[in-house]
């Protein structure tokens, strides 16, 4: 459901049904941004975000934009198929494996108590906001995090369980963003373009952020999957279950050089992810609807992505004031989950999934359906 705004230097491309206001705004200002190229595609989940929308990507020329990744760098999904049969999941299993995830897996600011080994702690960038920030992070590699990060137990089309975790980088990644994005804004005289400053990728801030973010891309993605197994271990415990399979997963808020219409560029997917042709990815909905095990379409003029999730319609702040518990228990009824006294995920606070994938039948083919049973929140 491809439609494009002429309203800048470049043209705009949406698989959204709508476009906020202030979403394509900020799309208007990465098209007259000197360094953009071609076009900025806009996919089925956007909404507004800071600098650059969330569902943006956008392909630059040597050129790179801490905003246009975000604070919460490496941010994705990992999603494993487990040996469980659906008919085989019952109501007090699935509350005991949530219950007990709760109790012995950090969640939102907590950390472990003792320091975790990664090897790659000890190779780090040489760049003092890494450097700065290593010791706090050897005890966040195997936690969740806040926000609308999660973990998962869902009934999958195909039959079987699956497990899900939704993390990032924890604070490495918004260290990082804050930092570079802070010296780039310095160096950016365009008031109204001052939220999307970067670096060349020819200059040593530049090169230095892109290593930086490199290494908070594997810092989430050895966090996901220590929670992953971690996870397991304790679903092990209350299911008969021998191995894990299919297991899947995709950042969502990064940079990459890739090549597009016959050019090397930079891709700043921010709240995107990689949808080449045959490539897997997945795309959850919310806590209380339907996510996608998809496999790419390879379609260019999204530059070969495709939505991150349902994408919201509600701030935290709008969803908390305007959703009621009552409506929100509703909607979660026959999922396991622990109430929390903020409604900021309810599943009201998105937009339809199904809306969303019907939108981008382009960009991404459905493999399995995967539908909440138990629902861990950061």
């Amino acid at each position: 459901m491809l439609k494009t705004f002429e309203i800048g230097r470049l043209p705009i491309k949406s698989w959204a049904s709508e476009v906020e206001e202030d979403a394509l705004k900020q799309a208007e200002n990465l098209s007259n941004l000197e360094q953009a190229f071609s076009h900025i595609a806009l996919m089925a989940d956007v909404h507004v975000g800071f600098g650059m929308p969330i569902g943006g990507v956008l392909a630059t020329k040597n050129y790179i934009i801490p905003n246009a990744v975000g604070v919460d760098i490496g941010c994705g999904v990992i999603a494993a198929r487990t040996d469980v049969l659906v008919c085989d999941a019952k109501e007090d299993k699935i509350r005991n494996v949530v219950n007990e995830v709760h109790k012995t897996i950090p969640l939102g600011f907590k950390k472990h108590r003792e320091p975790i080994y990664w090897k790659k702690f000890n190779s780090p960038p040489k760049s003092t906001i890494i450097l700065n920030e290593i010791e706090n992070a050897s005890y966040q590699l195997g936690t969740l995090g806040g926000g609308n990060h999660f973990m998962s137990m869902e009934s999958g089309s195909d039959g079987y369980i699956w497990i899900m975790v939704h993390s990032g980088s924890r604070n490495f990644g918004y260290m990082v963003a804050n930092h570079y994005n802070n010296i780039a804004k310095s160096q950016q005289d365009n008031l109204e373009l001052k939220d999307l400053a970067g670096f060349s990728l020819d200059s040593e801030l530049g090169r230095q952020y892109l290593e930086d973010m490199n290494y908070c891309l594997d810092f989430a993605k050895e966090n996901r999957r220590r929670l992953l197994n971690s996870f397991y271990t304790i679903f092990s415990k209350h299911f008969d279950t021998d191995k894990l399979d299919d297991i899947i997963e995709c950042h969502h808020n990064y940079a990459a050089l890739e090549n597009h219409y016959g050019e090397e560029v930079v891709v700043h997917r921010k709240g995107a992810i990689n949808a080449e042709l045959g490539k897997l990815g997945i795309i959850p909905g919310s806590m209380g609807t339907s996510s996608y095990i998809v496999e790419g379409l390879g379609n260019e003029e999204s530059f070969k992505s495709s939505s991150h999730g349902a994408g919201r319609i509600m701030s935290r702040n709008e969803a908390n004031k305007n959703i009621d518990r009552a409506s929100h228990r509703e909607v979660m009824k026959g999922i396991v989950y622990i109430e929390s006294k903020n409604l900021d995920e309810s599943p009201m606070a998105y937009k339809d999934i199904e809306e969303v994938m019907d939108n981008q039948v382009d960009l991404v083919k459905k493999k399995v359906k995967l539908f909440p049973m138990g629902v861990v929140k950061g």
